[in-house]
């Protein structure tokens, strides 16, 4: 009986030995791949040579899905704040003074129904802004979209609030960043999108997220 126990712990020490040992070359062997895996996409890149692209007069084309400013449709908007409520960063700020109805023979909202509210204020802070689209994906009217402008300098802290109801007022969706106006009448693709812009095109919606 003694030595049965005893060959029963001898195999049982024998198999954890294997299977540790297993483990430990197994480990050697995904580190080894791993690595390998990786210096195959530097080695891949690292003797092309480098490409400059002389931007603005040059510029590369963005992903479909890309996230730039948002672009906000007024018309369309119910202020229901769920936007503002889904923002992780508390970047939106919503003013109004009643609830907004679409009317839906038109599919926009009636501003001139005394039974809307006007929607005094829709502004985004694009210091805080982390560009996350979840804003997108809550809206009831497709209102707000990611755009494709993706610069939007300024002199102060203050440029980067976008007061988008404002910007409805002149007709657009979204801000015309400096560098556009500035170039607009040197550089041919920079007065196509300034064209777009300020004619209220908007880019699509191929960087919001997508209902379920």
């Amino acid at each position: 009986m003694r030595r049965n126990t005893r060959r029963f712990a001898m195999m049982c020490v024998e198999a954890i030995t294997m299977t540790s040992a297993g483990r430990y070359f197994q480990d050697i062997y995904d580190t080894v791949h791993g690595v390998v895996v990786g210096m195959k996409i530097t080695l891949r890149y690292i003797f092309m040579k480098p490409v400059t692209v002389n931007y603005p007069e040059q510029h590369l084309g963005f992903a479909p899905r890309y996230r730039g400013i948002h672009e906000f449709e007024l018309s369309k908007c119910i202020a229901c704040d769920l936007c503002a409520k889904a923002c992780p960063v508390d970047c939106i700020y919503i003013e109004k003074t009643g609830p907004r109805r679409i009317d839906k023979a038109t599919g926009l909202v009636d501003e001139s129904d005394p039974k809307n509210g006007q929607l005094t204020r829709f502004a985004i802070d694009y210091s805080k802004c982390l560009f996350c689209a979840l804003c997108t994906e809550p809206c009831p009217t497709d209102c707000i979209h990611m755009g494709k402008l993706h610069d939007l300098s300024g002199y102060s802290r203050a440029d980067a609030v976008v007061e988008f109801a404002e910007l409805d007022k002149q007709g657009l969706h979204t801000p015309v960043p400096l560098w556009m106006q500035r170039n607009k009448d040197k550089i041919g693709w920079v007065k196509a999108e300034y064209d777009r812009v300020t004619t209220g095109v908007l880019a699509g919606s191929g960087g919001d997220i997508p209902k379920v």
